[in-house]
């Protein structure tokens, strides 16, 4: 298995990537070979600072950088040396398996849609994110801002997709799918929801089990919680800030409160392309750096897009 990680993305870049790898090569038995994209002269350097030295670990050169501000499109095309590209090059080819990155959101996703593709089938790739629930588990929503207007018909794969990937990556046999709405009643809320329900309700590749509301996201009603990015994307922010707030009253070390913090998730994967590629926050740290190499594995160990494209197959 072999794993790329784009080590001059994200803010704190690339200390915080290579004391990430740093811990998942002391905490992780994985034998993946990491497939570190960045400044050899400065990699390679820091890799001596934190006495680091391992046969997994191999350095690929990239002497540019995708800033934040650079149009992603134009910066992909042009900056044919940069991390991220060097990156989606080596994915596209088999030389990695899966790609992770804290870098320029909007190049990833270039790279995600044009170096690697979606799925044949697959109407738009989505984005999920993690909502810590009461009972210990996870719950999985999307989409979760890469697609802010939807058709009942893209609902209704983000249902497919949500539930396997809450299979594969988080083992929950038959996962239950919830379409966030404003009541639970069937006919309720805005066109697209009234739309998308009978659609859901028909779609035998799912556990479907009706609308869920707001007070349901922590709860166990349902594992994989539905809707457009623009919603999906005010909840997952909502619900980043509620680590913040314990913070400001001293109980961040909350058993559950806890949970809310972003880098225990590591990153967001684009779901529907063919291959794993992992989103990662601008602010990402060491801890968040190694939970997305365990969470790029995962999905590799799994073949979570192969298992994808088997689903799809009807759709294409």
């Amino acid at each position: 298995m072999n794993i790329g990680i784009d080590m001059m993305g994200g803010d704190f870049a690339p200390q915080e990537a290579v004391k990430g790898l740093l811990q998942h090569l002391q905490s992780n038995t994985s034998e993946a070979n990491i497939f570190c994209i960045g400044d050899e002269n400065i990699v390679t350097s820091l890799f001596k600072e934190y006495n680091i030295s391992s046969p997994l670990l191999h350095v690929i050169h990239a002497s540019e950088v995708i800033g934040y501000h650079e149009h992603p499109t134009k910066a992909f095309k042009e900056k044919q040396q940069s991390s991220i590209v060097i990156g989606f090059h080596l994915l596209a080819i088999g030389k990695i398996d899966a790609f992770i990155s804290a870098g320029n959101t909007g190049a990833m996703l270039v790279g995600a849609m044009f170096a690697v593709k979606p799925i044949a089938g697959v109407l738009r790739p989505t984005v999920s994110a993690i909502i810590p629930k009461i009972n210990g588990g996870n719950g999985v929503l999307l989409d979760a801002g890469l697609n802010a207007d939807c058709k009942p018909e893209h609902l209704n794969q983000f249902a497919i997709l949500g539930s396997l990937y809450s299979h594969y990556i988080y083992n929950i046999e038959t996962p239950s799918i919830g379409l966030i709405n404003i009541g639970e009643e069937e006919g309720k809320g805005n066109v697209l929801a009234q739309a998308s329900y009978p659609i859901l309700k028909e779609n035998n590749l799912i556990n479907f089990i009706g609308n869920i509301e707001g007070r349901d996201f922590f709860n166990d009603k349902a594992d994989v919680m539905v809707c457009d990015g623009f919603v999906g994307n005010i909840i997952l922010k909502m619900a980043e800030t509620f680590y913040d707030l314990m913070a400001l009253k001293g109980m961040e070390n909350d058993p559950y409160y806890n949970r809310f913090h972003y880098e225990n998730y590591g990153g967001s994967p684009v779901i529907g392309v063919n291959k794993p590629v992992i989103l990662g926050h601008g602010i990402s740290t060491a801890k968040a750096f190694c939970n997305m190499i365990l969470l790029a594995t995962k999905m590799v160990e799994t073949d979570l897009c192969g298992k994808i494209r088997e689903s799809f197959k009807a759709f294409a």
